[in-house]
């Protein structure tokens, strides 16, 4: 039966040296028409195979990026993932418990914290509350004495006071040469305010910046909440107030952007933001915030900056000037200026393992079942140098550098000899050929971190400075104006510096809304950073 189906087959799709033949053996004309119109027939049914074949492909890459958008949308967020992938073969496996041995020789071992609710923080005042025995109860006692028996968080809300300020003044009489008497009036000097003429204290102030861009509490909410405390202050004019505090507070981001560039180690990122009023572009395109953090570790500074592109001038003009080591995501807007100025560019390990997690989720529940797919061996090998991180990161930094050399490098090495094999193994526009792509083209950025035990594998710091942020605009949602933009970005840097180096926001602003009015050189503007606060 089989050979019967091939031989009608071959008759059925002539090979065209096989008409040519029928032609110069006089066959009939019917016959010679007949096998061109089967021939034809062959050729279009071919053609219609090759479309639905590519169409096949293209509904598979559909179906996976459906997959990834339901996973994103109804799935949980985190990126930690199972242990599918980890122990994909017995070779790794043991490979990977050949590293563990080696590393829990060179590593401090962790003692697990002792469990339980954490005591409340000793820099919180203390207010006694006594409980006394009655005189009855004390009766014929030989002693007595009180024990801590708990310890309660008690917070008063906040209270609304008019301060009237009452200046002094003295009267002077002074005779004159012809006897009249001249009366001349000195007054007490007034404290200055950052803000002339403002009827919002320094401490109102303070309240309104941490209120918005600590915790997100939009200016038209602070204006109903003052208002149920008897304030009549509208949002338009605490927008107005904070404009006005930015500008005050620029020297402080000059000297902070000099204080970072002045370093050779920065992380960078950029999210997006919605400006009302943005001249030459519509309110719904897109606009930007970009961060940087750096500085030396013991005093870091955290800066927002502005600006409605997202073109390569504005790294240009960010990092004007600087030479050392930036680390940032793929975003090609920055290599520009790390090749004009010699800057050794650093890629994140992060990004490159949610490509992977991403055709994870977006594989089909067959593969999710215990199948191993080349997604699920990408994350297993990644998830190993994370490891080792996780491992050595209270170590100095000329043991974190020998440790990476000794144990992340061959794996690392590993993982790029792996890639290079399975590229062409998969569909071109699928999830996992997308992340080999990108293993690949940002290769000798991802690896970079070895080089130096001060940097990181990843890009997580500049993501975590950069969350408040976003966290914040799901509240207020929209700046109107630029100068709204400018000045959220300024309010920004200086609450995460401030608590980046370990400050208290709403005491640090306090101080330095009283200090600023009488700054008049550098030296005044340098001791308000937030590294050279007392604490």
């Amino acid at each position: 039966m089989k050979s019967k189906t091939k031989t009608h087959k071959s008759r059925l799709a002539p090979k065209r040296s096989h008409i040519d033949s029928l032609e110069s053996q006089s066959v009939s004309p019917d016959v010679v028409n007949f096998e061109k119109i089967i021939l034809e027939q062959n050729f279009v049914i071919d053609k219609k195979t090759e479309v639905i074949k590519s169409q096949q492909k293209r509904i598979a890459i559909l179906e996976e990026h459906l997959r990834l958008n339901r996973a994103n949308q109804f799935g949980r967020s985190s990126e930690k993932n199972s242990d599918q992938g980890e122990f994909f073969d017995e070779v790794e496996t043991l490979a990977e418990e050949t590293e563990d041995d080696q590393l829990s020789e060179t590593t401090p071992s962790k003692k697990k914290s002792n469990a339980g609710r954490k005591g409340l923080s000793k820099n919180i005042p203390r207010e006694q509350v006594y409980i006394d025995l009655t005189d009855e109860e004390k009766e014929g006692a030989i002693d007595v004495f009180y024990t801590t028996v708990k310890e309660e968080l008690d917070i008063t809300p906040a209270k609304v006071r008019v301060l009237e300020y009452l200046q002094q003044k003295a009267v002077f009489a002074d005779t004159n040469e012809d006897g009249t008497t001249k009366r001349t009036i000195k007054a007490a000097t007034m404290p200055k305010h950052p803000l002339n003429k403002a009827i919002g204290s320094i401490s109102l102030l303070a309240y309104i910046i941490i209120a918005k861009f600590c915790d997100g509490l939009p200016l038209y909410r602070q204006e109903n909440i003052l208002s149920r405390y008897g304030g009549t202050i509208t949002r338009t004019t605490m927008a107005n107030w904070m404009i006005r505090l930015s500008l005050q507070l620029q020297p402080l981001i000059n000297l902070m952007r000099e204080h970072q560039l002045e370093y050779d180690y920065i992380q960078g990122d950029e999210t997006t933001i919605a400006v009302l009023k943005e001249e030459g572009r519509s309110p719904t395109s897109k606009k930007y915030m970009w961060v940087t953090l750096g500085g030396p570790p013991d005093k870091p500074a955290i800066l927002f900056e502005y600006d409605p592109s997202r073109g390569k001038e504005v790294p240009q003009r960010l990092f004007e000037g600087y030479t050392g080591y930036l680390q940032v995501d793929g975003y090609p807007g920055y290599d520009a200026v790390c090749l004009a100025q010699g800057i050794t560019q650093l890629g994140c390990m992060d990004h490159l393992r949610r490509y992977y997690v991403n055709a994870q989720k977006a594989q089909p529940k067959k593969n999710k079942s215990g199948n191993v797919s080349k997604a699920d061996v990408a994350i297993g090998k990644l998830r190993k140098l994370y490891k080792i991180e996780k491992e050595i990161k209270d170590l100095s930094v000329e043991e974190r550098y020998r440790q990476r050399q000794k144990l992340s490098v061959p794996l690392l090495q590993d993982f790029k000899t792996w890639v290079d094999k399975n590229i062409g193994k998969v569909e071109k526009g699928s999830l996992t050929h997308k992340a080999l792509v990108y293993s690949r083209n940002q290769w000798p950025k991802i690896i970079r971190y070895c080089d130096d035990g001060r940097l990181h594998m990843s890009n997580i710091l500049a993501e975590n400075a950069i969350r408040p942020f976003v966290i914040g605009r799901k509240n207020w949602l929209f700046a109107d104006t630029s100068n709204g933009a400018k000045a959220s970005a300024t309010l920004y840097s200086l609450i995460e510096s401030a608590k980046a180096n370990g400050l208290e926001p709403y005491k640090y602003f306090c101080t330095v809304l009283k200090q600023i009015p009488y700054a008049e050189n550098v030296e005044d503007f340098e001791k308000l950073l937030p590294w050279n606060i007392e604490r």
